[in-house]
């Protein structure tokens, strides 16, 4: 079966910044695949370039077997966008804005009303955009990208600024896109996000890709601590301390900040013991290495605006 997706060595460079360099990467009918990395790693530009938008300073690309650029017209019907931002015309309800979007494709105003109902937009039909809320809005972007029944579509941070019940709605409604057999390539912050959604990502950092993989398994490569923390003043730190180094706990952090006490280490049964033993049990939270731990060792932890 021909990937949906084919990158070789694609480069775009602004002036004097390289905003991809070399980027390679592969995305196989069916598969929901994760683009991350902090902000200015190039994955905007980068899905700009799959996508046709750009033109790459050097690469190869291939979209369902199809160069996507010069602009390829074969390909537009067979893919669907959405963008960063989107931008409707004010003044025009769900149902006008989904059915000019539809009418592009030369698809009738009974499919656009049916993908209002499929995104959860049918009781906002009426509601003019200007006045829709974040998530009504996002849900509108992706329902224009659906309208034509694309086979591959690429969704550019569809969350970002939602609020946690809107992004959860979301995720329910982008799994099904994905479930109907559709391959969907998705950049996000949200590492929580590529986590329960992408069957592989690709970190992204400086316009590079630094690693490639199912999100659990790029998880067990960092051999990571495990973090417990119960309630604070269950036990006293000091006291914690001898208690784990007894049991043979190896300890690689201990620190109560008068909220919690929080223990990493390598070895968490002995630790679990002890507490189990001291009857110190209350808010107890164990945390394994996550999706977010692998970025912040690739990338780094310095702010960057």
């Amino acid at each position: 079966m021909t990937a949906a997706i084919s990158a070789d060595g694609i480069r775009k460079r602004y002036g004097d910044v390289q905003a991809v360099d070399g980027v390679s990467l592969t995305v196989e009918a069916g598969e929901f695949y994760g683009i991350l990395g902090p902000n200015g790693a190039g994955k905007t530009t980068t899905l700009e370039i799959l996508e046709g938008i750009r033109e790459p300073d050097e690469g190869r690309v291939e979209l369902l077997g199809l160069a996507p650029w010069p602009r390829n017209t074969a390909l537009l019907p067979r893919i669907g966008v959405q963008f960063q931002a989107s931008s409707f015309f004010n003044r025009l309800t769900a149902r006008e804005t989904i059915r000019t979007f539809a009418s592009f494709y030369g698809v009738g105003p009974k499919r656009a009303d049916a993908m209002l109902d499929k995104v959860g937009l049918a009781d906002s039909a009426a509601v003019q955009t200007e006045k829709m809320s974040g998530g009504q809005a996002q849900r509108l972007s992706i329902a224009c990208a659906l309208v034509h029944d694309p086979e591959l579509v690429f969704l550019d941070e569809p969350t970002t600024g939602l609020d946690p019940q809107a992004r959860r709605n979301l995720w329910d409604l982008l799994r099904d896109i994905n479930a109907e057999g559709r391959t969907v390539v998705l950049t996000t912050h949200y590492l929580d996000e590529a986590e329960v959604l992408c069957d592989r990502v690709s970190v992204m950092d400086h316009g590079k890709v630094l690693k490639t993989g199912a999100p659990a398994a790029l998880v067990r490569e960092i051999d990571d601590t495990v973090r417990i923390s119960v309630e604070s003043g269950l036990l006293a730190a000091d006291t914690a301390r001898d208690l784990f180094t007894a049991a043979g706990a190896e300890l690689a952090g201990l620190e109560d900040d008068g909220v919690s006490l929080s223990v990493s280490t390598r070895i968490p049964a002995p630790v679990l013991s002890v507490l189990a033993e001291q009857n110190a049990l209350r808010g107890l939270e164990v945390r394994g290495a996550t999706l977010e731990d692998v970025f912040l060792r690739l990338t780094g932890r310095e702010y960057r605006a």
